[in-house]
């Protein structure tokens, strides 16, 4: 039925990659196949189920609210539920002062780009090279990866990349004084690539300086991913606004929320007439705002941001630990349970010539090399950073335990092993790809 209803060619890469094993059950950070086998879940849907799946609190608070009969999306009235959603996420912000809740992190990015352009009355938004932001006209215009952007142009006016922690070039762009807003990822998503320590403080004090907003996009960061509950705490610095969603969900209903000053915000509603200038129909359903709630409380009870920096630590070591030892390994970074595993080319002669061969055929897909026989022979699921990337990305559930650390390490220890050995089953398994991937092209 997907194959014939819905997107072929996901079905065709999940074949090829031996991703086909139909999982039946989540629970926690884990999945089970249609054999029962249990999986290690690094994905963790793209990070929204970052208190584990299925949790109870949050089936209970959903069921609640269906089981409440609630006057739900009246839109001609205001929602209890979304005032104390809003209040309790200021309460970790303390700086900032409303909330628009919307569907999606590629919704709140679009009312972001508006607010800025809205309050500032500047058209201009720059943005970093290697950035994403979502796939949304708006949010496309600021993702900076010619693989999604192909075939879709020409896309919004005004957005100027930079590179990703170059100030000189972030000064050049604002001292136009036509840039409503400097949009970034502290941590960027795609590579897990990190800022420099100067990089953010001195971008919010350009922002400052030329009369930018300073927009954080915490989608895939924010709400303990990465040992804090906002990643932007790790530089101490305090934007203008800040985007949330993916984890907000719960993993069960869509969210996501942009949380700015008083003074921008009243400058998008400023009288009575434009009350509903943005707006979405579905944003402030009492389901998803349920959601958050619990979300929030679960977090807050499990200290799972406590949770995300002391098991994130625990794996970058052992994980570091590796790379003296691999050729073919060239960095762990990262900062709580966001962490990348970056491989690069080795020296020695007869892996040279295995990984140019996979270099010609496709730039990155020594990682799948990796990622296969962790999903196949281990039982983690996890995945390449990006297109074209040399990165491996682990976004797992901020649930995970000591014992789950140990399994990524040994897994990871055992595959990148084997991807030494010339000739052996990874690099088999690497010339049946490039094979996949010359018939395509044929």
């Amino acid at each position: 039925m997907h194959t014939r209803h819905l997107n072929e060619q996901l079905v065709r890469v999940l074949k090829t990659i031996g991703y086909d094993v139909g999982f039946q059950k989540g629970q926690g950070a884990y999945l089970y196949d249609r054999q029962g086998a249990r999986y290690l879940d690094l994905l963790s849907g793209f990070g929204v189920f970052a208190i584990g799946r299925n949790h109870p609190t949050l089936r209970t608070a959903l069921k609640s609210v269906l089981d409440a009969d609630l006057p739900n999306l009246v839109q001609l009235d205001v929602s209890t539920l979304a005032g104390v959603l809003a209040e309790r996420l200021l309460e970790h912000v303390p700086y900032l002062d409303k909330v628009f809740f919307a569907n999606s992190g590629a919704e709140t990015v679009e009312a972001a780009i508006k607010f800025a352009r809205g309050a500032t009355g500047r058209p201009g938004i720059v943005y970093c090279g290697h950035s994403f932001h979502g796939l949304s006209y708006g949010a496309l215009s600021l993702t900076d990866d010619s693989n999604f952007r192909g075939g879709f142009e020409p896309l919004l006016p005004g957005c100027t990349p930079i590179p990703f922690n170059d100030l000189a070039a972030l000064e050049k762009a604002l001292s136009s004084r036509q840039v409503g807003a400097f949009i970034v990822e502290p941590i960027q998503g795609k590579g897990v690539n990190m800022p420099s320590d100067e990089f953010l403080p001195a971008a919010l004090a350009l922002c400052r300086k030329y009369g930018t907003l300073f927009i954080a996009d915490e989608i895939q960061t924010g709400l303990g991913r990465t040992g804090k509950f906002l990643a932007i705490e790790h530089w101490n610095i305090e934007p203008d606004m800040v985007l949330l969603a993916k984890a907000l969900s719960g993993g069960h209903v869509p969210i996501g929320a942009l949380l700015t000053r008083k003074n921008i915000f009243d400058k998008i509603f400023n009288q009575m007439d434009r009350a509903v200038v943005h707006g979405s129909t579905f944003a402030k359903n009492d389901l998803a705002m349920a959601a958050g709630i619990a979300t929030l409380e679960v977090m807050k009870a499990e200290k799972l941001v406590e949770n995300a920096a002391k098991r994130g630590a625990e794996l970058r070591l052992a994980l570091q630990g590796m790379v003296p030892g691999y050729e073919l390994m060239k960095e762990v970074r990262g900062k709580g349970l966001m962490i990348g595993v970056e491989f690069g080319p080795p020296k020695s002669l007869k892996l040279k010539a295995s990984w140019n061969l996979l270099e010609t055929a496709n730039k990155g897909l020594f990682c799948q090399l990796i990622t296969v026989p962790l999903f196949k022979d281990h039982k983690i699921l996890t995945q390449v950073a990006g297109h074209g990337s040399h990165t491996i990305k682990l976004l797992p559930p901020l649930v995970i335990s000591e014992e789950d650390c140990r399994w990524i390490a040994k897994s990871f220890d055992d595959v990148i092993a084997g991807s030494h050995k010339v000739p052996g089953a990874i690099w088999s398994l690497g010339k049946t790809l490039v094979d996949n991937a010359v018939r395509k092209s044929a």
